[in-house]
């Protein structure tokens, strides 16, 4: 049962990053023509496109693809409490145990966009897409952190302080919403 728990949620995870990926990449204005902009896009526009004849954007944030993401939260959290027996089963609960799956699932991308990050500076020989969406994405959130503490010798301190920032944010909001 567990594996089985395991490879549900991944799954429902996984395709959740990319729908809060596509998000973030609109918001940060990131290149729509770069492939791995590209790849983002064709996994989520067959749900995306019919939302958006319904959803109007409300000025940079498109509101179809974040009602599609609140949807697979919900739809995680009922499946596996259907399957399992595990988590809420009215309406109210599975709307707002959603909503703090989607609100995990940010934390998480942002984590492993900024270690990705991080980790593709350190060995990157030239030109990669993929680096440069990443570049585009985490650029807002490091600037400012940067205008504080600049590099030094050459080492760029702005992620492992995003970093811990974003461990201090997770662990303050445990520690007041208890089934966060």
């Amino acid at each position: 049962m567990n594996a089985t728990y395991f490879l549900i949620s991944t799954l429902f995870d996984l395709y959740l990053m990319v729908v809060l990926l596509r998000l973030w990449l609109q918001l940060v204005r990131a290149d729509f023509y770069n492939p791995f902009s590209q790849f983002v896009v064709k996994a989520t526009h067959p749900i995306v496109a019919p939302l958006r004849r319904i959803l109007p954007s409300i000025g940079s944030l498109d509101t179809a693809t974040l009602v599609l993401a609140l949807a697979i939260g919900m739809l995680k959290v009922t499946v596996l409490a259907l399957m399992f027996g595990t988590g809420p089963v009215t309406p109210v609960a599975i709307a707002f145990s959603g909503a703090i799956v989607v609100f995990k699932e940010i934390f998480s991308l942002l984590f492993w966009v900024l270690v990705i990050r991080a980790l593709l500076s350190w060995f990157s020989q030239g030109y990669n897409p993929v680096e440069l969406v990443l570049h585009q994405l985490t650029e807002p959130l490091l600037a400012p952190i940067r205008k504080i503490i600049p590099p030094m010798g050459g080492l760029d301190l702005s992620v492992l302080v995003a970093l811990l920032g974003l461990q201090f944010i997770q662990l303050l909001l445990q520690d007041l919403i208890p089934f966060f």
